[in-house]
């Protein structure tokens, strides 16, 4: 019976002096705000709200040396070999490998990863080639396309004249770059890209794509809603959107020049 009632007192005591700090707090005009989150209600500077999880960056590339993914990143080519890809059908790809790159082989067709992914972010590095051949849409094609289906169009647009929308970075034939970051031919160029990925209820897209990206570390795209499908369907007509699964291979496009690529990774992230 004692220790019940010690127990008793101390509850009292402990509630007595949450109310005088209360009090305290209200005569003092302090305000107490709270947020909704994922993970619950916290209170502002809440030191119990859980942090983030704790990952090793990346290591930026140079033009002589390809970068480090960070620690959380799903590496698809670190320049060793080809056994996340595959051609469109799940076969060997007939793109070659050099010293810690790929590169396209004319006829060989899109290159692709076994792995699928949905909303993400992306990190790509490519060259075109050093020697010029061709203008416009002939010299240094290529593409980087999200689930196998939104093309972010690779080119060598260094003083070479195109359409706008068919650019180095453009959304093919949706977005046009808000400028022109391009490097020179040869030299080694990034996409980070950061992908939300449509979402369908039936045969209609209920929510549509958007892309960020950041073209050799300039933002060239913010946040930009993608109207419809990025492929050609003649010289002035583009793809719609058309229902697909919720996850899609990263696909590059033969073309028929010889691009290459190093230093691919992915990071998921949420819809």
């Amino acid at each position: 019976m004692r220790t019940v009632l010690i127990c008793v007192a101390v509850c009292v005591l402990v509630i007595l002096a949450g109310c005088a700090t209360t009090e305290q707090a209200a005569q003092k005009g302090e305000i107490r705000q709270y947020v909704y989150t994922d993970t619950g209600l916290w209170l502002i500077h809440d030191m119990n709200r859980p942090a983030p999880a704790v990952i090793k960056p990346g290591v930026e590339s140079t033009q002589d040396v390809a970068g480090k993914a960070p620690s959380d990143a799903v590496v698809l080519f670190d320049g060793t070999g080809l056994s996340e890809w595959t051609d469109t059908k799940g076969g060997r790809s007939k793109w070659i490998m050099g010293d810690g790159y790929m590169e396209c082989v004319k006829g060989s067709g899109y290159i692709q990863s076994r792995r699928k992914f949905g909303s993400c972010q992306l990190h790509v590095e490519f060259a075109t080639p050093s020697r010029v051949q061709g203008s416009s849409q002939g010299r240094g094609n290529s593409g980087v396309f999200l689930m196998g289906q939104y093309e972010i169009q690779v080119l060598d647009s260094y003083n070479n004249r195109t359409y706008a929308d068919g650019q180095c970075s453009a959304l093919y034939g949706r977005a046009v770059p808000l400028v022109n970051a391009s490097r020179g031919p040869g030299q080694w160029q990034s996409y980070d890209i950061i992908f939300h990925r449509p979402i369908f209820k039936g045969d209609k897209v209920v929510k549509k794509a958007t892309f960020t990206v950041l073209h050799n570390g300039v933002v060239v795209h913010d946040h930009v809603v993608l109207q419809g499908g990025t492929g050609w369907k003649g010289q002035h007509a583009i793809s719609d959107y058309e229902p697909h699964e919720d996850k899609g291979p990263i696909s590059l496009q033969d073309h028929g020049n010889p691009v290459r690529y190093r230093n691919i990774w992915v990071r998921e992230l949420a819809d």
